[in-house]
């Protein structure tokens, strides 16, 4: 959920049409749809998503019959992660693999209980389970830059994983892609929101991956629907069939290398995705526009 206060578009002219991002899908629907008692100035929030003029998500699969994301009475159009390739330039495809399985994460950013038609959704602690026994079970190095609260690093370390301080890794642009480019490839959940819900989020972490070149396996929350998967990316449901999609990756490197950086320049290119969210933006929300 944006908390800047420039987020508000108050002050904009009535003339501007004023476009709302949901980075966050089934969150934010949730907040907007059930307003919980502990979020922050949610009526202001609210207030601030209704008044744009439309709304996208990253969330693909908002509004098909298998989704389970409450619309919050608004028309979703659906865009996805952009990425200027310009800053992934330069980087060499590896042959082979080398450094450690890794990913960026935020280990708990709930601020309390998030519930609609009453369940109860979860952070990325309820789905981190799933694949934290993969550096004993591979024999691989993995590593993860882990922020925020309650974190079991001591677990996460006899488990075989190099855990670092995430802000350390992420302070400036440049250590972020330093970071990804040591890489072997990403391994990552999501959240289980993002999962139960069925939302077809993919994260902006993942792309970055891809545009280096860098394989990435991840859980599938959907989007193995509108984005291709099986080299390059992969997207996993268990553990058993992560650790098949690495040790796949592992025996023609080369190859899901090259298939990565095809990924992201075919479907997350910031020209194209921009331009289509701009197209479907002027356009109206009719047909729930694309993001492909």
């Amino acid at each position: 959920m944006t908390r800047s206060t420039s987020f508000f578009p108050d002050a904009l002219s009535p003339h501007c049409l004023k476009v709302f991002v949901d980075t966050d899908p089934g969150y934010n629907q949730i907040v907007l749809s059930e307003r919980p008692a502990w979020s922050e100035n949610v009526e202001r929030w609210r207030a601030g998503v209704l008044a744009h003029d439309r709304h996208f998500t990253y969330g693909e699969n908002i509004g098909a019959p298998d989704c389970r994301v409450p619309t919050a009475g608004l028309r979703w159009q659906k865009t996805r992660v952009p990425i200027v390739l310009d800053f992934w330039k330069g980087i060499p495809i590896p042959i082979s693999p080398t450094g450690a399985w890794s990913t960026v994460m935020t280990w708990n950013v709930f601020r309390g209980k998030l519930e609609f038609g009453g369940t109860e959704y979860h952070d990325k602690p309820a789905e981190f389970d799933k694949i934290i026994g993969l550096p004993r079970h591979l024999g691989l190095p993995f590593r993860l830059a882990l922020g925020g609260t309650e974190a079991p690093t001591a677990q996460l370390e006899a488990e075989g994983w190099a855990v670092q301080v995430g802000p350390h890794v992420t302070l400036t642009p440049q250590n972020y892609r330093e970071y990804i480019v040591a890489s072997r490839g990403e391994v990552s959940v999501a959240k289980n929101v993002y999962v139960a819900l069925g939302t077809a989020w993919f994260s902006c972490r993942s792309a970055c991956y891809l545009a280096a070149a860098r394989p990435v396996v991840v859980q599938d929350t959907g989007f193995s629907r509108v984005i291709p998967t099986g080299s390059g990316l992969h997207a996993f449901t268990n553990a058993e069939e992560a650790a098949e999609a690495i040790g796949a990756i592992e025996r023609d490197y080369g190859h899901e290398a090259r298939t990565a950086r095809e990924l992201a320049r075919t479907h997350f290119d910031a020209r194209r995705v921009l331009t289509r969210l701009l197209d479907n933006a002027l356009a109206g929300p009719s047909d729930g526009g694309s993001a492909a």
